[in-house]
């Protein structure tokens, strides 16, 4: 029996697996999902995340829970040598060792790109994760917390600026919906204004989200400005020491909440730890069928997809496809499909994707979507994009879930609880115990 490792559960991985389960025949193949989280990231719910709009264990889809017939391994893999077939894995605990394989699904993923940027590293937290999209929206309540018992002045003022780095998808999802709800707590905090706030965007190029026409980017720009927001296009940030930022534009400010979603790059194990062939992105170099490769050149047993593979993109006889989380999930599916016609001696088809448009969530009830030159913005756009992604967001159990949220908060609104202690469990019972012994040395 042969054994198929995917390595990652992201989007690809999970889809690859989820559709090989239902496909294979009995004894045909094994198939191993080797990945560090037991889940995958619904992504597209991060910014509702931030905003409280969704829970956060509702954009987490169980690997174990919905893989049932596949081996999973909780570790990370360090380095492919497919030379021999072989993978290293990093578990969570434990000493590496090493797996072998018949056929290979390489669907890592991708990091977040960053930069060396002082204050970065040890200020900004990314948006690619549940655990950082609750991290961001439990620090912008104990900032509002901290901030309503300050006088107006230079920490208060720190304590409710917001920035965040990029302007594609990801940032101008997570910037507006986090204004949103910042906008909508200072109902709760009659201490606070409006004039408080700060949110910055900022972007490296003369536009955000690349993905729709210039108008209705503008459009976006027009619409956050307006909310308060302060858009910087054609501006990096040179600095972020101690929260205090630097931008090119000549722009300083202090800054709390520092959000980095500058794009995305390939993991360390596609760009220095594997003999697969990549570009010079250090992305997988896979062939239209998702076998890597080049067009005169297979690698043989060894597949890619999602966002760690520079996939041609032959919807528009162009270049690579969008790493999103469209051609993720119809990578997916067609790299499961694929492997079973390799497996049963088939020729694998090639991946071709037409887009369904682009949409976007920008706060509570306002969003945009695009498909060529249809545009709509507003309420119907951020309907649009709720009844798609409950429709996408994979199992059941997460659409009934998320759905129910959605209607609870409906008649009751978002919960502002915040549970930033979470992150350091043991603090209090820590204090306590040490109060406790020196109580007991004075006695």
């Amino acid at each position: 029996m042969r054994r198929i490792l995917v390595v990652g559960g992201g989007y690809a991985g999970f889809y690859t697996a989820w559709r090989l389960e239902k496909k294979l025949r009995r004894g045909e193949a094994e198939v191993i999902v080797v990945d560090p989280r037991p889940y995958m990231t619904y992504q597209p719910f991060l910014p509702e995340v931030v905003a409280g709009s969704v829970e956060a264990r509702h954009a987490a889809v169980s690997l174990r829970r919905n893989l049932k017939h596949t081996k999973l391994v909780a570790g990370m893999v360090t380095g492919i040598s497919h030379a021999d077939k072989t993978v290293t894995i990093h578990p969570a605990d434990g000493p590496d060792y090493q797996l072998t394989y018949d056929v290979i699904a390489v669907t890592a993923g991708a990091v977040t790109r960053t930069f060396d940027v002082p204050g970065v590293a040890e200020r900004a937290i990314g948006m690619k994760h549940v655990e950082e999209a609750v991290a961001i929206r439990d620090r912008l309540f104990t900032a509002f917390d901290e901030a309503a018992g300050l006088e107006p002045g230079p920490r208060r003022r720190k304590l409710l600026t917001v920035t965040f780095v990029g302007g594609g998808f990801s940032g101008v999802e997570g910037f507006a919906e986090l204004l949103s709800l910042a906008r909508s707590l200072l109902k709760k905090y009659p201490e606070l204004s409006e004039d408080d706030l700060a949110f910055h965007l900022v972007e490296a190029t003369g536009r955000i989200l690349p993905e729709v026409t210039d108008k209705p980017g503008e459009w976006v720009v027009k619409m956050l400005e307006k909310r308060g927001a302060a858009v910087h296009l054609n501006t990096f940030m040179q600095s972020a020491d101690d929260g205090h930022v630097v931008l090119s534009d000549g722009t300083e400010f202090d800054s709390e909440l520092i959000v980095w979603t500058a794009g995305n790059a390939a993991t360390r194990l596609l760009r220095n730890h594997t003999d697969l062939p990549h570009n010079e992105r250090g992305l997988v170099q896979v062939r239209a069928d998702l076998r890597i490769g080049t067009e005169t050149e297979v690698i043989p047993d060894a597949w890619a997809a999602g966002d760690d593979a520079a996939v041609p993109d032959l919807a528009s006889g162009k270049g690579y496809t969008v790493p999103n989380a469209q051609n993720a999930v119809r990578q997916g599916k067609v790299l499961a499909k694929n492997l079973l016609r390799s497996l049963r001696g088939r020729a694998p088809k090639n991946y071709v994707h037409h887009s369904l448009g682009v949409i976007a969530t920008l706060g509570l009830g306002s969003g945009i979507f695009q498909y060529k030159r249809l545009v709509i913005k507003g309420l119907l756009a951020w309907l649009m994009h709720r009844g798609y992604h409950v429709l996408a967001v994979p199992t059941w159990d997460r659409k009934m879930r998320v759905l129910s949220i959605w209607l609870v908060a409906f008649f009751y609104g978002r919960d502002i609880v915040s549970l930033a202690s979470v992150q350091s469990p043991r603090e209090a019972f820590a204090s306590e115990a040490k109060k406790t012994e020196a109580a007991v040395r004075v006695s």
